[in-house]
């Protein structure tokens, strides 16, 4: 009884993680959740999402591979990573002080508002556009420093995923001029 109550809590991923507008319609929140994100911090809402499709695949308690010890015997995670967002504890440690926000990981809301306040905060730091989707990834995934100490050079496995990334971007983005009129026309109906 006590696992179906809670399985009844979890959002199970989108069914077609490739259109943001059947994502929007599976999830109406969600629009209106990037539409917030949006306004609060200025990155466009199909940069975040194709972020947070990367990081997670929409899992809401996703979290980064084990780590083994003799490579048999799991020893914890590679990283602290958790959550829509795959946010790690001291970054999010910073979020939560900056912001004032007490939001959780694994709720999507505040885990796109996390993925805007790194983004604006890139721009502030490193001058590189919110609309930069592949510059944006890096530093997200390097962290500001690693983005600044070209780290990503050294990985070009990575430069690859950034450069998956900045197409569904660019995906999400063709897909939403599509149907925002309709996201917006039942925004009152939601």
């Amino acid at each position: 009884m006590a696992l179906t109550l809670l399985a009844g809590c979890s959002t199970t991923p989108p069914r077609d993680q490739g259109n943001i507008c059947s994502i929007y319609r599976q999830y109406p929140d969600w629009y209106e959740d990037t539409l917030k994100m949006e306004q609060a911090w200025g990155l466009p809402p199909h940069v975040a999402m194709a972020i947070i499709k990367q990081e997670s695949s929409f899992v809401e308690d996703a979290l980064p591979p084990r780590d083994y010890f003799l490579w048999v015997i799991p020893w914890g995670r590679v990283s602290s990573a958790y959550g829509y967002a795959q946010a790690q504890d001291p970054v999010w440690g910073e979020y939560k002080s900056a912001t004032g926000n007490g939001g959780s990981r694994d709720n999507f809301d505040d885990a796109v508002m996390f993925v805007g306040w790194y983004a604006a905060g890139t721009q502030r730091q490193l001058g590189i556009s919110k609309w930069d989707t592949y510059s944006q990834y890096l530093a997200y995934h390097e962290g500001r420093g690693g983005f600044s100490r070209q780290s990503y050079l050294q990985k070009p496995w990575l430069m690859q995923v950034a450069r998956k990334v900045e197409q569904q971007a660019k995906n999400y983005g063709w897909q939403l001029k599509q149907c925002r009129s309709e996201l917006e026309n039942n925004r009152g109906w939601w």
